[in-house]
């Protein structure tokens, strides 16, 4: 009788049979080694959102109410009358103690004009036209006239530190043990789902609070250095430490757009000579001139040259997506006479085909904004082993240094959660979906985010009542009924700001950029007349449906003439 002689598997073999094996059970069962890590990372899933939640909400969201004594502020009456004459208030010392922001705008300088020379410079302009920018700088003055003493403390000194590090802190260990858990369960639905909640809410969370981080309002803005480890540290080392490390985990981030584009963003806003592609492109600065330019070009109509541009074999090449999918947006009638001269001769569009238009457009809008991300995901791999960001071919070596220096740090750090997720490509979709799908209709922070600076004149959303309003509730009482508005804030009540963390008052944060995120609602409080009031709400899906529908001009950067400021309240 022959014995029978069986060969041992190879190694090959083996890894083929334990993947086979692994398919057929569940994702507990496949890894059961990292069964305390799985309930762990689902137990800060479950917390993360309503513990941050409820500290912003219970701290610091008012109660929604026309009442403007809620919330544990109330003005004055005497300062309710002195709103009408718009008289200026001089500062606690009666000296004129003149700083300046971090845009660069004169802090505190209206306090120390007459009032005769206060009413001429607000009821006439210093030039023909204004940028969106100086709309700001003229309101800034204004409401430090009239509010000066209720403003001022909380330029001065609030800060968002004690909350806003605790939400970073969360937020940051919540995305990166997500991306853990999705690698591990390596489960397309259940990735999409936990980057859509939590993942898209933290990652806004992160970068409001790196926002604030940037204006200086994060930390405590009385205190000059820090004590860590026994060692001091400068205060604005720590920022810039926050700043770069706190972006993280991510899968393109936010930190080359703060530290190079949102400051000079708001200094330079609508203005058509810098916030054009090709110049942003093309710039041999190290900051962009407006960093924003490169995120409304996927959604808005722009002025100026396109960029980016390459040569290659002697002939110039355009290569940008943003704008090669904003081409394929269809546009009503108006906008297009408006772009050309083409003779239109189908009628005006009813409500099935605007909304129609706007959910193609949305497609488009996403489409584009997905793959550009994609590439610049690609692109952080070429800048970190190259050294160079070859998209800013002119800007100095500073700013290559700098692209290349986070881009390696950013990369090791996705390199990290891709092995500890199985090295399973659903732990970089699971931050790849965290970044990109609170922009994206139909998310609700879509909404604030698609309509921050457009520039649809005031008198439509007068005429609408307040419905269907696609600009955000501020701009009705912030300019006068035939002005063109260039920025806007979004009220849809106390859990949108807790979702958007504040980021829906983006009008009230370019009014006062230094004042932090949970107390940007106390100026709709304190002036009252510059915002809408406190009992509106917006509706989100209207406004993402007429944002895409019919897309607006930048900032009013197309009819600049038009953007004023109330003279009077």
């Amino acid at each position: 009788m022959l014995s029978q002689t069986r060969s041992t598997p190879s190694c090959s073999t083996m890894r083929k049979y334990h993947k086979k094996k692994i398919r057929g059970t569940n994702c507990f069962q496949r890894f059961p080694m990292y069964f305390p890590v799985h309930c762990l990372t689902l137990l800060l899933t479950i917390v993360a959102i309503p513990t941050g939640g409820s500290l912003y909400w219970h701290a610091f969201v008012p109660p929604t109410s026309t009442t403007r004594s809620r919330a544990g502020f109330s003005v004055p009456s005497n300062t309710r009358r002195r709103t009408r004459s718009i008289s200026p208030t001089i500062g606690a010392n009666g000296k004129n103690d003149q700083r300046f922001d971090h845009c660069g705008s004169p802090v505190d300088s209206v306090t120390s004009t007459s009032s005769a020379l206060l009413s001429s410079s607000l009821s006439t302009p210093t030039s023909s036209s204004l940028s969106a920018a100086q709309w700001h700088r003229q309101r800034r003055q204004q409401m430090l006239a009239q509010y000066g003493d209720h403003i001022r403390p909380l330029e001065r000194s609030a800060n968002s530190q004690s909350l806003g590090l605790c939400l970073l802190v969360l937020a940051n260990f919540t995305l990166a043990a997500g991306a853990v858990l999705c690698g591990r369960i390596h489960s397309l639905p259940v990735t999409l789902l936990l980057s859509l909640f939590p993942g898209s809410i933290l990652s806004l969370w992160q970068l409001q609070i790196l926002h604030d981080d940037l204006h200086g309002c994060l930390l405590d803005k009385t205190k000059t250095t820090y004590k860590i480890c026994g060692m001091n540290v400068a205060k604005q080392r720590l920022q810039s430490a926050i700043l770069f490390w706190g972006s993280m985990p991510n899968i393109f981030g936010y930190y080359l757009y703060l530290q190079y584009g949102h400051l000079t963003h708001h200094q330079n806003v609508g203005d058509p000579q810098k916030a054009n592609l090709r110049q942003v492109f093309e710039s041999d600065q190290v900051d962009f001139e407006d960093g924003d330019v490169l995120f409304v070009s996927h959604r808005m109509r722009l002025l100026g040259s396109i960029g980016p541009r390459f040569v290659i074999r002697g002939k110039e090449i355009i290569l940008s997506i943003s704008r090669l999918g904003f081409g394929q947006w269809k546009q009503s009638k108006q906008q297009q006479e408006e772009d050309d001269d083409k003779v239109n001769t189908t009628p005006n569009s009813n409500s099935n085909k605007k909304l129609a238009r706007a959910i193609w457009n949305m497609g488009m809008f996403a489409m584009s904004f997905w793959y550009e991300r994609v590439l610049l995901t690609i692109n952080d791999v070429v800048v970190a082993l190259t050294g160079r960001n070859y998209f800013f071919p002119n800007k100095p070596p500073q700013f290559h240094k700098a692209c290349a220096r986070y881009c390696r740090a950013a990369v090791a750090m996705r390199a990290i959660l891709w092995w500890l997720g199985g090295q399973s490509w659903h732990a970089l979709l699971f931050l790849f979906g965290a970044e990109t799908l609170w922009s994206i209709p139909p998310h609700p922070s879509s909404a604030m985010f698609v309509t921050n600076h457009g520039s649809t004149p005031n008198d439509d959303n007068h005429s609408n009542n307040n419905k269907d309003n696609a600009l955000g509730a501020s701009i009705i009482a912030a300019s006068p009924p035939d002005a063109c508005v260039p920025s806007s804030s979004t009220y849809a009540g106390k859990w949108y700001s807790t979702m958007t963390l504040g980021t829906n008052y983006h009008c009230e944060h370019h009014d006062f950029p230094t004042i932090p995120f949970q107390r940007l609602y106390k100026l709709r409080q304190i002036a009252p007349e510059y915002y809408a009031n406190a009992g509106s709400k917006d509706k989100l899906w209207p406004i993402m449906v007429r944002a895409f529908a019919d897309p607006d001009y930048y900032a009013c950067m197309n009819d600049m003439e038009s953007i004023r400021v109330n003279t009077a309240q």
